[in-house]
């Protein structure tokens, strides 16, 4: 057991790393990182907060595999580095989970002294997301005319057919997916999956839909999907 524990001692020491060359790779993982950050924040909703993590998590990882150069201490490091994915707050979809692999791939790449091939792959990478973003797997126009419309009608009231003609007449295609009382059971809140018809305003449908539940709540919006989920 001595044995083991100070072959492991010998193999995780540090190397010497000098002042130059610890801040052009710090610097050259924040270049990454910075990159990386613009171009998930290119034509796409991006929070602030993982902006910010995806520009500091590369100069993050490289400080971390610069300090454990040795081969089982940096081996143990990129392992438990990207364990840490598993334990996020909220869950993600598969473009921000790619996002956070090639921010720790940037920084593990700088780390090691790397940084030519670093920049290589990022501009890569990056480039190959927006190519594909925006040609082969670019969002189809009629995602944005599906919406999730939530309607409040009197507990009385007929919910199964009181709107199909008005539906008919605006929407593509359409499907009562909930419903639920509330208010102590004295009103009903239905929730339909549309797709509006070409050339169909969405004001004119809840204006519609309006006159025909009492003016009552109606929310309108874009319809979840779970499909770029992991």
């Amino acid at each position: 057991m001595p044995e083991f524990l100070n072959s492991l001692i010998t193999a995780s020491s540090i190397t010497d790393v000098s002042a130059m060359s610890f801040f052009i790779c710090i610097a050259m993982a924040l270049g990454f990182g910075l990159l990386i950050s613009l171009a998930y924040n290119f034509k796409h909703e991006v929070s602030k907060s993982f902006s910010i993590t995806l520009a500091l998590l590369p100069p993050t990882v490289a400080l971390v595999i610069m300090m454990v150069n040795g081969s089982i201490g940096a081996g143990i490091a990129v392992a438990g580095s990207f364990s840490l994915i598993r334990f996020r707050s909220l869950p993600g979809t598969g473009r921000e989970i790619v996002g956070i692999f090639l921010a720790m791939a940037a920084g593990i790449t700088a780390g090691m002294g790397y940084v030519v091939f670093g920049l290589i792959f990022t501009i890569f990478i990056i480039l190959a997301l927006i190519i594909l973003e925006n040609t082969i797997y670019k969002e189809k126009s009629n995602q944005i005319r599906k919406k999730t419309i939530r309607i409040m009608i009197p507990e009385d009231l007929d919910y199964e057919n009181v709107f199909s003609e008005i539906l008919n007449t605006y929407c593509k295609s359409f499907k009562l997916s909930k419903v639920k009382t509330v208010n102590l059971g004295s009103l009903m809140r239905l929730t339909y999956d549309v797709e509006l018809a070409p050339y169909m305003k969405e004001k004119e449908l809840i204006d519609e839909l309006r006159i025909r539940n009492g003016n009552l709540e109606i929310s309108s919006s874009l319809q979840a999907t779970e499909k770029d989920s992991l």
